[in-house]
């Protein structure tokens, strides 16, 4: 299949840059954009089973005002002194004129428009006397673009208003927080692909010595990135998922990566058969013949990862699968059709000015490793057994980190107005918690017993306070009623940060509370950014016992189909899971010892999952295929493991050096979350490529033998393979070269 698919591309390139160049321009001109599908609230992609989200419902129905966004304005002392009495007028006079600018009056019956400032409201003075807070209520949900507008607009209204005071002000709350949020992702993009595709020049110029070799990936990922995002997006629109914001810098590193890792199995192959004397065009079609296994594999793989997403509880992980997934399959179909093309119009130019394709070199790094594993199997797979082991051990410390804010660059106006409101404030003041009382038989609550159920929630573990429905009338209580007085919304003010661990924990406790003290006749649903928070928790460690088995069992399955064997899958598998503990291990140690950070970003252990237990499964078949082949060829167990080393290795770690790299690149993103990303992801491939696939893998099969092979015995010689010279050896799957 893959030798037609060879000969129809070869023969045909310009027809097929052609569809690609026009389905690019379609695509980007008529499709519809990513950003159309991205949600950028966490919580709302939690299912309906959950408390919170029952919460979010009854609030929408009864108290379709509290769907409203609140920017929180914190004012301070510049000098950070204690508030004065006109310090106090100074803030009332702003606000008061905030109100008369921004808020437009309505007709009556009318309806606010989505991102318009429907009130402007000065609050309460700290204890200290050094903090003074305000509110501006936004109309519209987190996910409308015209709530950050609003918040824009509000910043540079106000701005001309503290001249002349003693005052500074900033802006948080969660209207503030998205969009600083989305400033910091944008900016994290441009960086993130800045030094991608600065890191992909630089080692592509180190490995081929070409800077066409060097640019083309650039150029074809480029096109690729094009296509992938608008690909995703009609898939989104079509099936009706979303997907975070994080996807869109996820995906330049993925698509950069991954496809770089294609064009290297390519070229390897292509630059074996011009030194065997191939002609240009048929290098190509034997390269693509011989490679396009290895890439449909190593893609197979992934795509099977990111499938099993889909069997997750919270929405973003379901999204985030399916959409990396279609980014792999163009980018393996581009890696098949686009890249076969460019390069059989280039030929041995492709190469140029370095003339090393014309000649095999000899005594290579990789020659002596190889020799290392064929004659001291056990002591390698002791010793590259035992750094996994000892990286894995830092999972007994892990921590998982949901807090958003934390997440965000510390320099931003929210995160700074943030700090400063703790200073004078509960932290849980940021984002109350809210307490939904409703009728169960249809007759209007009884106030008084509410009233007295909004007490008692003061004393549960965890809460700081009940806030007042309005703090300038002391009659007003501390239950707002809906309108038919069926529902009542109580807000509480939590001692902890509302995302951190310890406000997460206060949750459950708070719901048995308030289920036990409920007033007769009435049920009690706690929601709020904090109760979702922890019913994300809950999911994501639900998801995470169901995906990890699935996608195990899935890949084994595929390895025993690929293989034909029962043996070979299961030490596989052993050894992709140790890679994933050594992975998270060492993120665990680098970040919450050495860093001493809360914890590690909740969704890492499955970005883990899906790019380093697919990528370190891709580089295991590239590695036992090519041993397996050495096997077919005569050689006994051990000396397949070693020329395997040889000959498989400089594509494994060209692909992982490469794909680290990328990866890595997500470090210089400015965001926590980022950062984390890229050092667990990038540490994890090179821990794949170069101790478990280089290493363990190949030691543990040449200590096993024959057996390894079992039922199928892949590993006996094959008759027509005998007397072949060493140029006319060609790998089935493996991507790299001699």
């Amino acid at each position: 299949m893959f030798g037609r698919l060879g000969r129809l591309v070869v023969h045909n390139p310009w027809k097929v840059i052609g569809v690609w160049l026009v389905a690019a321009v379609a695509l980007v001109a008529f499709a519809p954009k990513l950003s159309d599908i991205t949600n950028q609230d966490t919580a709302s992609f939690l299912p309906s089973k959950y408390e919170s989200v029952q919460a979010d419902d009854l609030a929408e129905q009864q108290f379709p005002q509290s769907k409203d966004q609140s920017a929180l304005m914190v004012f301070k002392r510049a000098d950070g002194g204690a508030f004065t009495a006109d310090d106090q007028s100074d803030v009332k006079g702003i606000v008061a004129k905030l109100a008369e600018s921004q808020v437009k009056p309505l007709a009556p019956g009318a309806e606010a428009e989505v991102g318009a400032v429907t009130s402007v409201a000065a609050g309460q003075l700290s204890d200290n006397q050094q903090i003074m807070l305000a509110n501006a209520t936004i109309k519209g949900t987190a996910q409308d673009t015209e709530v950050n507008d609003a918040v824009k607009h509000l910043r540079d209204a106000t701005e001309p208003l503290m001249n002349g005071t003693d005052l500074k002000v900033g802006y948080t709350g969660g209207p503030a927080m998205n969009l600083d949020n989305e400033d910091a992702f944008k900016k994290a993009e441009a960086i993130v692909g800045i030094v991608t595709i600065v890191l992909i020049l630089v080692l592509l110029l180190v490995i081929y010595r070409s800077p066409v070799a060097a640019l083309m990936p650039i150029v074809v990922v480029g096109l690729v990135a094009m296509v992938a995002p608008a690909v995703i997006a009609l898939a989104g629109k079509a099936f009706g998922f979303e997907v975070e914001q994080s996807l869109q810098t996820i995906l330049i590193v993925v698509l950069f990566g991954i496809g770089t890792d294609y064009i290297l199995f390519l070229l390897f192959r292509y630059r074996e058969r011009l030194r065997a004397g191939d002609d240009k065009k048929q290098a190509m079609i034997v390269a693509v013949e011989r490679v396009g296994e290895a890439i449909a594999s190593a893609a197979g793989a992934v795509v099977i990862a990111f499938g099993a997403m889909l069997l997750a509880t919270l929405g973003s992980f379901r999204s985030m699968g399916p959409g990396l997934a279609i980014a792999v399959i163009v980018m393996a179909i581009a890696g098949l059709t686009l890249v076969p093309a460019v390069v059989s119009l280039l030929g041995p130019r492709i190469f140029w000015p370095s003339k090393t394709w014309q000649k095999q070199p000899e005594g290579t790094t990789f020659q002596r490793m190889g020799k290392l594993v064929g004659r001291r199997p056990l002591g390698v797979a002791v010793v590259s057994g035992a750094i996994m082991l000892a990286l894995a051990s830092g999972v007994l410390g892990f921590k998982a980190d949901y807090d958003q804010i934390s997440q965000l660059p510390s320099d931003t106006e929210s995160a700074k107005a943030m700090k400063d409101m703790q200073t004078g404030f509960p932290a849980g003041t940021l984002n109350p918690t809210q307490v939904y009382v409703k009728s169960t038989g249809g007759a209007t609550l009884d106030k008084p017993a509410v009233e007295r159920f909004a007490m008692d929630l003061q004393n549960a573990p965890g809460v700081g306070d009940v806030n007042e429905v309005n703090p300038d009338d002391p009659n007003a209580g501390h239950v707002k009623y809906s309108a038919d007085g069926k529902a009542a919304e109580i807000k509480l003010v939590l001692e902890e940060s509302p995302y951190t661990n310890k406000a997460l924990d206060t949750i459950d406790p708070l719901r048995d509370a308030a289920d036990r003290a409920a007033p007769p006749g009435t049920d009690v649903l706690v929601g709020g950014a904090t109760a979702a928070f922890t019913d994300v928790r809950e999911a994501t460690n639900h998801d995470m016992k169901v995906i990890f088995p699935v996608a195990g069992l899935l890949i084994a399955l595929i390895l025993g189909l690929l293989l034909r064997s029962v043996v070979a899958p299961w030490y596989l598998m052993l050894a992709v899971v140790l890679g994933y503990a050594a992975t998270l291990g060492a993120t665990v140690f680098v970040f919450q010892m050495l860093l001493d950070h809360a914890g590690v970003m909740f969704m890492l252990p499955i970005m883990i999952y899906m790019f380093v237990v697919a990528i370190g499964t891709d580089y295991n078949i590239l590695m036992v295929a090519r041993l397996r082949e050495e096997a077919k060829e005569g050689n006994e167990p051990r000396q397949a493991a070693a020329l395997a080393v040889e000959h498989a290795g400089p594509s494994v770690a060209a692909a992982g050096v490469i794909l680290a790299g990328t990866f890595a690149s997500l470090m210089f993103a400015g965001i926590s979350m980022m950062t984390e990303m890229g050092f667990a992801v990038s540490a994890g491939i090179c821990i794949s490529a170069f101790v478990m696939s280089m290493f363990l893998v190949p030691a543990v099969t040449a200590l096993i033998g024959h057996a390894a092979w079992w039922p199928g015995h892949g590993d006996r010689p094959d008759p027509g393979h005998g007397g072949r010279g060493e140029e006319d050896r060609e790998p089935v799957l493996v991507g790299g070269g001699r």
